[in-house]
């Protein structure tokens, strides 16, 4: 039977996806766990795993083109099977598991119970351990938040689900009263086995249970991958790539979540392994029949052949990559072209104009003095294999700060002010469609070298759109540097929800008065936009002094 294949929801914010690349073709063969495609978020671009099996009928969603979560994506089935049908909108949809409706649940519950209708009772569903991650084969039930009796909603939390990557939130997509739990805390059970049963208050479901086998594929809550909670959705990729390393024409290493862990743990350089799975894919078996000796000589044998072959190529795409092919425009004649909005540009318009039209902006401007400051980055940076940058300095100065102005990291809500009391700074970084905002958790904490290190990891994995979202979230404070443009001043719109956010310019030389002097000094502005709802100009003002003592005598951030 057919499946309709819709656009997965891959990140708590994503209202639509732009399909960057089809790695199957209409009348390829897909097997469950197989790359369909590689989708573009507003956050990253991520690879969408099958959870279905059959041949790709269709297609809904070309390459480049962009289209609300849950749209027609695919249609998997068998071959040359007629889906006029599903394409006409006359049959009911089977969604694909990373994005599941109700409604779409309920057709596949009716589905799967249905060779079971002489021993299920009528109203009753049965809820099977979900599949969370693309090589979970069974899973362990950490806690359960439901119990026999109890009253379920469409939503609730029924368990906590540890898998081969993580604990997650399984949700419950169906109503009813908890009948059966099938897998206790602490116990382990196959994907697809009964983790519990859902029906009216009341009705006997022994029969099933004493003479029934659990279902392959029954009332499949799971159809969703159980929509882990938002923030286990971002915390969980699809697929881990590493792209120093490569065992596919793409250049990059495919392989499974538990394959690179038992990888780390041996010692295993996955670059040596050969993929057995999709598209050179490394699995578990592979890692765990990896012989170090063999892989060493083939690699040896095979390394002077493979690179005098790569060569011309990969001049060639470098050529191609440096000489972007630029539209003729005669001269004297108007010429304008279109560029389609990615996600990410779409999500960036939405946010900062709710922020800059809901969130009353005002701006304080002070001028540091960087002597200091430079002085005691060239002594650090005097120290061995040590690099710290004056917009780490910066990171610095403002979590110390913070800590003595809660105020100003705080967010504002209807019923409340919340002021946090842990400190976690995001750092803009441009790219090419745009802007993210990567997070450094508790950055009062860390130490300058600490903040250097992970702004550069961020920064560059961010720049190729391999941050995971949940390294975007959670930031009580923001800093916009554009002082490596040459900006010696600027305005920011705020990070909602933060209340605030530092622009910082250019380290300029210019005259200054010194014990009655004018003399030749380096000088910094710092530009703080506050939502006024939450911090006062007082407050603000108390900040940047504070802000300043610290970066004109860095000295002091040790007391």
């Amino acid at each position: 039977m057919a499946q309709i294949i819709t656009m997965p929801r891959l990140s708590d914010t994503m209202t639509e996806g732009v399909v960057a690349t089809w790695l199957k073709q209409v009348g390829d063969v897909v097997k469950e766990g197989d790359i369909l495609a590689e989708i573009e978020t507003d956050k990253a671009t991520m690879e969408f795993e099958s959870f279905h099996e059959g041949t790709l009928l269709h297609i809904g969603i070309q390459a480049g083109e962009s289209a609300p979560v849950d749209s027609l994506l695919a249609i998997i089935g068998n071959a040359g099977e007629d889906i006029s049908g599903l394409l006409s909108g006359n049959a009911a949809p089977t969604v694909e598991a990373p994005q599941a409706e109700t409604t779409a649940v309920a057709t596949e519950v009716t589905a799967a119970v249905a060779p079971q209708a002489t021993t299920l009772p009528e109203g009753v569903l049965v809820v099977t351990m979900p599949r969370l991650s693309d090589t979970m084969t069974d899973g362990t039930v950490a806690t359960w938040l439901k119990h026999v009796g109890d009253q379920v909603n469409e939503g609730d939390i029924l368990a906590e689900i540890e898998t081969d990557k993580a604990t997650m939130e399984f949700e419950s997509f169906n109503a009813g009263v908890l009948l059966h739990i099938g897998v206790q805390e602490g116990q382990t059970a196959p994907v697809d086995s009964v983790l519990a049963i859902l029906g009216p208050a009341g009705t006997d479901v022994s029969a099933f249970l004493n003479g029934t086998p659990a279902p392959a594929a029954a009332a499949v809550e799971n159809v969703a991958a159980a929509a882990p909670t938002a923030t286990t959705v971002a915390a969980q990729p699809t697929t881990v790539v590493a792209q120093d390393q490569t065992n596919n024409p793409t250049g990059r290493i495919l392989a499974s979540p538990l394959a690179k862990k038992i990888a780390e743990d041996k010692g295993i350089n996955l670059s040596q392994v050969k993929g057995s799975g999709e598209n050179g894919r490394i699995v578990k078996q592979d890692v765990e029949n990896f012989n170090p000796g063999q892989a060493v000589q083939t690699i040896q044998s095979a390394a002077p052949q493979t690179a005098v072959a790569s060569a011309p190529q990969v001049k060639e795409e470098q050529k191609a990559a440096a000489a972007p092919v630029k539209p003729f425009v005669p001269a004297g004649e108007k010429f304008s072209e279109e560029v389609k909005n990615s996600s990410m540009r779409k999500v960036i318009a939405k946010r900062l104009s709710e922020s800059k039209f809901t969130a009353p902006h005002y701006y304080l401007t002070i001028e540091v003095h960087m002597d200091g400051a430079m002085d005691s980055r060239k002594l650090i940076n005097a120290i061995p294999d040590t690099k710290v940058s004056f917009n780490d300095m910066v990171i610095k100065a403002c979590a110390m700060a913070l800590k003595k102005h809660p105020q100003v990291n705080s967010q504002w809500t209807e019923a409340n002010t919340i002021l946090n009391h842990h400190i976690n700074i995001g750092v803009a970084v441009a790219v090419e469609d745009g802007l993210v905002v990567p997070v450094l958790n508790f950055t009062d904490q860390m130490s300058l070298s600490q903040i250097g290190s992970a702004v550069k990891d961020l920064a560059g994995r961010a720049r190729v759109k391999k941050l995971q979202p949940s390294e975007m979230e959670g930031s009580t404070f923001t800093i916009s540097n554009l002082g490596m443009f040459g900006i010696s001043e600027f305005t920011s719109i705020i990070n909602q929800p933060n209340s605030a956010i530092l622009s910082v310019g250019a380290i300029v030389e210019q005259p200054v008065v010194k014990n009655g002097q004018i003399v030749v000094g380096n000088v910094m502005k710092v530009t703080l936009a506050c939502d006024h709802r939450t911090v006062d100009g007082a407050t603000g003002a108390q900040f940047l002094q504070t802000l300043k003592t610290y970066l004109e005598n860095p000295v002091t951030m040790l007391a």
